[in-house]
């Protein structure tokens, strides 16, 4: 019997999560628990961490998991390195389902940096409007320069201060779309855009608005991700799992 546990956090995991309860998969949902009212699931959720790699591995071995997916964030480094090390540890097959990189394309003014330190060198040297579009888990490095407005967008309001003197919240929930972008860049003054290097199409607005703007962007790359098997397509993963998604399944929204 086929028992998966996927390490979520993205839309390609909610994605897999309907194809494998339109499957009748037996799998469990897990989320790291940093989003207070996650997106309503079909298959059972776990909410929090493991405990580590070793906590994970014997997870896995209690629960009777056959097999492991990582459709988690591209930033969600150690859990990665987790995913990778139970597997090894406890001899199940694992694939990462990964959203494709964004690349650049004519008009868009990117600066690529390596990490969040490096972005806050890239920033201008002047005191600018800065929409930091990277969650709130990597804030203090700004902290760095605090002539500069900062504009955020969050999930979940702030439950304690945070590390900027000089910030701008919005609370809202993606998918976003390109004229809503275009208003709040054009709302906010914004004068520069740093991401993170994410990929997907739910985030991806901001990018297309900061072209049709002329605003440059401070994108910072992917941390390396383990060793391991890649796929980019809810439909690879179950091809994986031998429960390959058919016309009709597709019909019915998976």
């Amino acid at each position: 019997m086929t028992r998966v546990l996927v390490l979520g956090g993205t839309s390609e995991a909610s994605a897999l999560a309907r194809a494998m309860a339109a499957a009748g998969v037996e799998a469990v949902l897990s989320y790291a628990g940093r989003t207070r009212a996650p997106v309503a699931q079909p298959l059972p959720v776990r909410v929090g961490g493991f405990g580590g790699a070793g906590g994970l591995a014997a997870w896995l071995r209690a629960e009777g998991v056959t097999h492991l997916v990582d459709a988690t964030h591209p930033f969600a480094a150690q859990m990665s390195r987790n995913a990778v090390a139970a597997s090894r540890a406890t001899g199940l097959p694992l694939v990462a389902l990964e959203r494709p990189v964004w690349t650049a394309g004519p008009g868009d003014r990117w600066t690529h940096v390596a990490d969040t330190d490096a972005a806050v060198v890239a920033l201008p040297e002047t005191a600018a409007r800065v929409f930091l579009a990277i969650g709130r888990q990597t804030l203090a490095p700004f902290a760095a320069r605090p002539d500069n407005m900062y504009l955020l967008r969050l999930v979940d309001p702030p439950e304690a201060p945070l590390p900027l003197p000089n910030t701008e919240v919005v609370i809202a929930r993606g998918p976003f779309d390109m004229a809503g972008d275009t208003a709040l860049l054009r709302d906010h003054r914004i004068d520069v855009i740093v991401a993170k290097n994410a990929g997907g199409a739910g985030a991806r607005a901001k990018l297309d608005a900061a072209r049709t703007l002329g605003l440059p962007v401070v994108m910072i790359a992917r941390p390396a991700p383990p060793e391991r098997a890649v796929v980019a397509s809810v439909a690879e993963v179950m091809r994986w799992l031998g429960h390959p998604v058919t016309p009709a399944s597709a019909r019915r929204g998976v």
